[in-house]
Protein backbone atom coordinates (compact mmCIF):
# COMPACT_ATOMS: atom_id res chain seq x y z
CA UNK A 1 0.00 0.00 0.00
CA UNK A 2 2.82 2.54 0.99
CA UNK A 3 2.01 6.27 1.07
CA UNK A 4 -1.56 5.59 -1.44
CA UNK A 5 -3.01 4.32 2.07
CA UNK A 6 -2.83 8.33 3.62
CA UNK A 7 -3.75 10.46 0.14
CA UNK A 8 -7.78 9.66 0.66
CA UNK A 9 -6.80 11.48 4.34
CA UNK A 10 -6.02 14.92 2.55
CA UNK A 11 -7.23 14.56 -1.19
CA UNK A 12 -10.28 16.73 0.50
CA UNK A 13 -7.87 19.40 0.38
CA UNK A 14 -8.48 19.25 -3.37
CA UNK A 15 -11.93 20.33 -3.09
CA UNK A 16 -11.53 23.57 -1.06
CA UNK A 17 -11.51 25.86 -4.36
CA UNK A 18 -14.72 25.06 -6.14
CA UNK A 19 -16.12 24.71 -2.22
CA UNK A 20 -15.69 28.81 -2.90
CA UNK A 21 -16.32 29.13 -6.04
CA UNK A 22 -19.40 27.00 -7.06
CA UNK A 23 -21.74 28.94 -4.65
CA UNK A 24 -20.55 32.36 -7.22
CA UNK A 25 -20.31 30.43 -10.38
CA UNK A 26 -22.37 27.41 -10.57
CA UNK A 27 -25.72 26.87 -10.70
CA UNK A 28 -27.12 26.10 -6.62
CA UNK A 29 -28.92 22.62 -8.33
CA UNK A 30 -25.28 21.92 -9.58
CA UNK A 31 -23.52 23.05 -6.80
CA UNK A 32 -25.33 21.24 -4.01
CA UNK A 33 -25.11 17.55 -6.56
CA UNK A 34 -21.54 18.17 -7.28
CA UNK A 35 -20.38 18.99 -3.74
CA UNK A 36 -22.54 16.70 -2.04
CA UNK A 37 -21.05 13.76 -4.27
CA UNK A 38 -17.48 14.76 -4.11
CA UNK A 39 -18.25 14.94 0.26
CA UNK A 40 -19.41 11.63 -0.03
CA UNK A 41 -17.05 9.85 -2.35
CA UNK A 42 -13.84 11.28 -0.19
CA UNK A 43 -15.20 10.38 2.93
CA UNK A 44 -15.91 7.31 2.23
CA UNK A 45 -12.34 6.52 0.97
CA UNK A 46 -10.66 8.35 3.97
CA UNK A 47 -12.95 6.56 6.21
CA UNK A 48 -11.93 3.12 4.78
CA UNK A 49 -8.18 3.69 4.82
CA UNK A 50 -8.30 5.10 8.19
CA UNK A 51 -9.93 1.44 8.92
CA UNK A 52 -7.02 -0.31 7.07
CA UNK A 53 -5.02 1.41 8.92
CA UNK A 54 -6.64 0.90 12.14
CA UNK A 55 -6.39 -2.89 11.15
CA UNK A 56 -2.15 -3.42 11.42
CA UNK A 57 -2.54 -1.05 14.75
CA UNK A 58 -4.89 -3.64 16.02
CA UNK A 59 -2.75 -6.47 15.48
CA UNK A 60 0.22 -5.02 17.35
CA UNK A 61 -1.55 -4.52 20.69
CA UNK A 62 -1.39 -7.37 23.44
CA UNK A 63 -4.30 -9.24 23.48
CA UNK A 64 -5.79 -8.24 20.27
CA UNK A 65 -8.87 -10.29 18.63
CA UNK A 66 -7.55 -10.73 15.66
CA UNK A 67 -5.03 -13.50 14.26
CA UNK A 68 -1.42 -13.06 15.24
CA UNK A 69 -0.31 -13.83 11.57
CA UNK A 70 -1.92 -9.98 11.13
CA UNK A 71 1.31 -8.62 13.72
CA UNK A 72 3.63 -10.33 10.99
CA UNK A 73 6.33 -8.07 9.81
CA UNK A 74 5.07 -8.18 6.59
CA UNK A 75 1.79 -6.80 7.46
CA UNK A 76 3.26 -4.11 9.54
CA UNK A 77 5.56 -3.06 6.57
CA UNK A 78 2.40 -2.46 4.23
CA UNK A 79 2.20 1.14 5.89
CA UNK A 80 4.75 3.32 6.38
CA UNK A 81 5.45 4.24 10.15
CA UNK A 82 2.82 1.13 11.35
CA UNK A 83 4.26 1.95 15.02
CA UNK A 84 2.94 5.27 15.56
CA UNK A 85 -0.10 5.83 12.76
CA UNK A 86 -1.33 2.05 12.91
CA UNK A 87 -1.95 2.90 16.86
CA UNK A 88 -3.02 6.33 16.23
CA UNK A 89 -5.50 5.32 14.25
CA UNK A 90 -7.49 3.47 16.52
CA UNK A 91 -8.42 6.37 18.48
CA UNK A 92 -8.86 8.36 15.27
CA UNK A 93 -11.70 5.35 13.45
CA UNK A 94 -13.72 5.65 17.29
CA UNK A 95 -13.92 9.28 16.83
CA UNK A 96 -15.53 9.08 13.46
CA UNK A 97 -18.14 6.23 14.37
CA UNK A 98 -19.06 8.37 17.11
CA UNK A 99 -19.28 12.02 15.53
CA UNK A 100 -21.36 10.36 13.10
CA UNK A 101 -23.40 8.52 14.84
CA UNK A 102 -24.13 11.16 16.64
CA UNK A 103 -25.02 13.09 14.37
CA UNK A 104 -27.70 11.14 12.66
CA UNK A 105 -29.12 10.27 16.12
CA UNK A 106 -29.51 13.76 16.42
CA UNK A 107 -30.73 13.85 13.16
CA UNK A 108 -33.58 11.49 13.88
CA UNK A 109 -34.15 12.47 17.21
CA UNK A 110 -35.31 16.04 15.80
CA UNK A 111 -37.43 14.67 13.33
CA UNK A 112 -39.05 12.51 15.70
CA UNK A 113 -39.99 15.24 17.88
CA UNK A 114 -41.08 17.42 14.94
CA UNK A 115 -43.80 14.42 13.78
CA UNK A 116 -44.72 13.98 17.08
CA UNK A 117 -45.79 17.75 17.93
CA UNK A 118 -47.65 17.48 14.83
CA UNK A 119 -49.55 15.07 16.33
CA UNK A 120 -52.87 16.58 16.79
CA UNK A 121 -53.07 18.63 14.05
CA UNK A 122 -54.85 17.90 10.48
CA UNK A 123 -53.00 15.84 8.33
CA UNK A 124 -52.53 18.19 5.68
CA UNK A 125 -49.01 19.33 3.29
CA UNK A 126 -48.67 22.93 5.55
CA UNK A 127 -49.02 22.54 9.48
CA UNK A 128 -49.75 25.79 10.95
CA UNK A 129 -48.39 26.14 14.87
CA UNK A 130 -49.62 28.46 17.12
CA UNK A 131 -46.56 29.32 18.76
CA UNK A 132 -45.23 33.01 19.38
CA UNK A 133 -41.90 32.18 18.38
CA UNK A 134 -41.90 32.87 14.03
CA UNK A 135 -40.07 29.99 12.30
CA UNK A 136 -41.19 27.82 9.38
CA UNK A 137 -39.21 24.61 8.46
CA UNK A 138 -39.62 22.06 5.95
CA UNK A 139 -39.77 18.34 7.33
CA UNK A 140 -39.75 14.90 5.58
CA UNK A 141 -41.26 11.47 6.51
CA UNK A 142 -43.97 10.57 8.36
CA UNK A 143 -47.09 9.54 6.56
CA UNK A 144 -46.35 12.59 4.14
CA UNK A 145 -43.68 15.60 3.69
CA UNK A 146 -44.79 18.54 5.72
CA UNK A 147 -44.27 22.41 5.79
CA UNK A 148 -44.06 23.14 9.56
CA UNK A 149 -44.80 27.14 9.82
CA UNK A 150 -46.24 28.83 12.89
CA UNK A 151 -49.06 31.75 13.34
CA UNK A 152 -46.14 34.60 14.37
CA UNK A 153 -43.97 33.94 11.14
CA UNK A 154 -47.54 34.73 8.79
CA UNK A 155 -48.22 37.29 10.74
CA UNK A 156 -44.39 39.20 9.68
CA UNK A 157 -45.60 38.25 5.91
CA UNK A 158 -47.46 39.81 3.41
CA UNK A 159 -49.79 37.13 1.56
CA UNK A 160 -47.59 37.51 -1.89
CA UNK A 161 -44.13 36.59 0.40
CA UNK A 162 -46.45 33.74 2.37
CA UNK A 163 -46.78 31.73 -1.04
CA UNK A 164 -42.88 32.78 -1.34
CA UNK A 165 -42.06 30.94 2.11
CA UNK A 166 -44.52 27.21 0.98
CA UNK A 167 -42.74 27.68 -2.17
CA UNK A 168 -39.32 27.75 -0.97
CA UNK A 169 -40.79 24.85 1.31
CA UNK A 170 -41.90 22.57 -1.18
CA UNK A 171 -38.84 23.09 -3.25
CA UNK A 172 -36.64 21.64 -0.07
CA UNK A 173 -39.11 18.60 -0.17
CA UNK A 174 -39.78 18.20 -3.47
CA UNK A 175 -35.59 18.13 -4.40
CA UNK A 176 -35.11 16.16 -0.70
CA UNK A 177 -32.65 19.10 0.37
CA UNK A 178 -32.24 17.01 3.59
CA UNK A 179 -30.43 14.23 2.17
CA UNK A 180 -27.96 16.49 0.93
CA UNK A 181 -27.57 18.66 4.11
CA UNK A 182 -27.34 14.89 6.10
CA UNK A 183 -24.39 13.34 3.14
CA UNK A 184 -22.19 16.73 3.68
CA UNK A 185 -22.50 16.98 7.72
CA UNK A 186 -21.89 13.22 8.02
CA UNK A 187 -18.87 13.40 5.65
CA UNK A 188 -17.67 16.29 7.49
CA UNK A 189 -17.74 14.50 10.74
CA UNK A 190 -15.88 11.96 9.24
CA UNK A 191 -12.82 13.79 7.52
CA UNK A 192 -12.60 17.14 9.23
CA UNK A 193 -11.25 19.04 5.45
CA UNK A 194 -14.63 18.39 4.23
CA UNK A 195 -16.19 21.10 6.93
CA UNK A 196 -16.07 23.77 3.59
CA UNK A 197 -17.87 21.59 1.23
CA UNK A 198 -20.22 21.46 4.48
CA UNK A 199 -21.09 25.02 4.79
CA UNK A 200 -21.40 25.61 0.68
CA UNK A 201 -23.79 22.87 0.72
CA UNK A 202 -25.57 24.52 3.04
CA UNK A 203 -25.72 27.71 1.48
CA UNK A 204 -26.23 26.53 -1.65
CA UNK A 205 -29.32 24.25 -1.16
CA UNK A 206 -31.06 27.16 0.22
CA UNK A 207 -30.51 28.92 -3.22
CA UNK A 208 -31.58 26.10 -5.49
CA UNK A 209 -35.04 26.67 -2.90
CA UNK A 210 -34.91 30.12 -3.49
CA UNK A 211 -34.46 29.94 -7.48
CA UNK A 212 -37.30 27.36 -7.31
CA UNK A 213 -39.29 29.51 -5.57
CA UNK A 214 -38.74 32.71 -7.49
CA UNK A 215 -40.07 30.19 -10.55
CA UNK A 216 -42.88 29.06 -9.18
CA UNK A 217 -44.08 32.61 -7.52
CA UNK A 218 -43.35 34.43 -10.58
CA UNK A 219 -41.08 37.47 -8.94
CA UNK A 220 -37.72 37.29 -8.01
CA UNK A 221 -37.87 40.55 -5.27
CA UNK A 222 -40.99 39.04 -3.58
CA UNK A 223 -38.66 36.29 -2.61
CA UNK A 224 -35.97 37.92 -1.83
CA UNK A 225 -38.54 40.15 0.70
CA UNK A 226 -39.55 36.91 2.22
CA UNK A 227 -36.05 35.69 2.85
CA UNK A 228 -35.14 39.05 4.90
CA UNK A 229 -38.00 39.69 6.59
CA UNK A 230 -37.95 35.90 7.71
CA UNK A 231 -34.11 36.32 9.03
CA UNK A 232 -34.91 39.10 10.74
CA UNK A 233 -37.17 37.48 13.17
CA UNK A 234 -37.20 34.25 12.74
CA UNK A 235 -35.30 31.49 15.06
CA UNK A 236 -34.28 29.33 12.06
CA UNK A 237 -34.95 25.53 12.10
CA UNK A 238 -34.81 22.77 15.10
CA UNK A 239 -31.56 21.02 13.37
CA UNK A 240 -29.21 22.64 10.77
CA UNK A 241 -30.11 19.09 8.33
CA UNK A 242 -33.22 20.20 8.05
CA UNK A 243 -33.93 22.85 5.65
CA UNK A 244 -36.10 26.78 6.27
CA UNK A 245 -36.39 29.68 4.67
CA UNK A 246 -34.48 31.13 7.36
CA UNK A 247 -31.76 28.77 7.49
CA UNK A 248 -28.45 29.81 8.98
CA UNK A 249 -26.22 31.14 6.35
CA UNK A 250 -25.08 34.73 4.72
CA UNK A 251 -28.96 35.45 3.96
CA UNK A 252 -27.65 39.28 2.27
CA UNK A 253 -26.05 37.16 -0.10
CA UNK A 254 -29.49 35.14 -1.03
CA UNK A 255 -31.21 38.30 -1.60
CA UNK A 256 -28.54 39.91 -3.39
CA UNK A 257 -29.06 37.43 -5.76
CA UNK A 258 -32.34 36.84 -5.85
CA UNK A 259 -32.31 40.79 -6.65
CA UNK A 260 -30.01 40.21 -9.96
CA UNK A 261 -30.49 38.02 -12.78
CA UNK A 262 -31.43 33.91 -12.76
CA UNK A 263 -28.52 31.97 -12.56
CA UNK A 264 -27.39 29.79 -15.88
CA UNK A 265 -28.66 26.48 -16.13
CA UNK A 266 -25.68 24.39 -17.04
CA UNK A 267 -24.76 20.83 -16.08
CA UNK A 268 -21.33 21.24 -16.00
CA UNK A 269 -18.71 24.45 -16.13
CA UNK A 270 -16.13 25.08 -18.79
CA UNK A 271 -12.35 24.17 -18.52
CA UNK A 272 -11.20 27.24 -19.37
CA UNK A 273 -12.71 29.00 -16.49
CA UNK A 274 -11.63 29.16 -13.09
CA UNK A 275 -15.05 27.56 -11.81
CA UNK A 276 -14.18 24.82 -14.41
CA UNK A 277 -10.49 24.02 -13.29
CA UNK A 278 -11.96 23.94 -9.94
CA UNK A 279 -14.75 21.15 -10.22
CA UNK A 280 -12.13 19.00 -12.69
CA UNK A 281 -9.48 19.22 -9.58
CA UNK A 282 -12.22 18.05 -7.51
CA UNK A 283 -13.95 15.45 -9.07
CA UNK A 284 -9.98 14.37 -9.67
CA UNK A 285 -9.31 14.19 -6.44
CA UNK A 286 -12.20 11.86 -5.56
CA UNK A 287 -11.50 9.78 -8.23
CA UNK A 288 -7.78 9.12 -7.33
CA UNK A 289 -9.40 8.79 -3.02
CA UNK A 290 -11.24 6.05 -4.56
CA UNK A 291 -8.59 4.21 -6.56
CA UNK A 292 -6.23 5.01 -3.93
CA UNK A 293 -8.93 3.17 -1.28
CA UNK A 294 -9.52 0.27 -3.32
CA UNK A 295 -5.99 0.04 -4.21
CA UNK A 296 -5.17 0.01 -0.71
CA UNK A 297 -7.89 -2.36 0.12
CA UNK A 298 -7.16 -5.03 -2.00
CA UNK A 299 -3.90 -5.11 -1.02
CA UNK A 300 -4.43 -5.43 2.19
CA UNK A 301 -6.28 -7.94 1.99
CA UNK A 302 -4.31 -10.20 -0.16
CA UNK A 303 -1.70 -9.58 2.56
CA UNK A 304 -3.75 -10.22 5.12
CA UNK A 305 -5.02 -13.82 3.46
CA UNK A 306 -1.33 -14.79 2.99
CA UNK A 307 -0.74 -14.25 6.82
CA UNK A 308 -3.25 -15.93 7.74
CA UNK A 309 -2.50 -19.62 9.15
CA UNK A 310 -4.81 -21.72 7.63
Amino acid sequence: MGVFVFLPLVLPLTAWPIARLAEQHLHPRTATRLLTGVAAVMAACSTLCLALVMVVGTAQLPGNPLPDGWSDPEVRAAVPYDEVVGKAAIPALVAVLVACGRTWWRHARVRRRAHRALAGLRDTEVAVLPDAAPYAYALPGGRRDRVVVTTALLDCLEPAERRALFAHERAHLSARHHRFLLTVRLAAQANPFLRPLRTAVSYTAERWADEDAARTVGSRRTVARAIGKAALVSRGTPSATLAGLAAAGPVPRRVAALLGPAPAVRTWPSLFTAVGVAAWGAATGAVVSAMSSANSAVTMVLILHAATPL
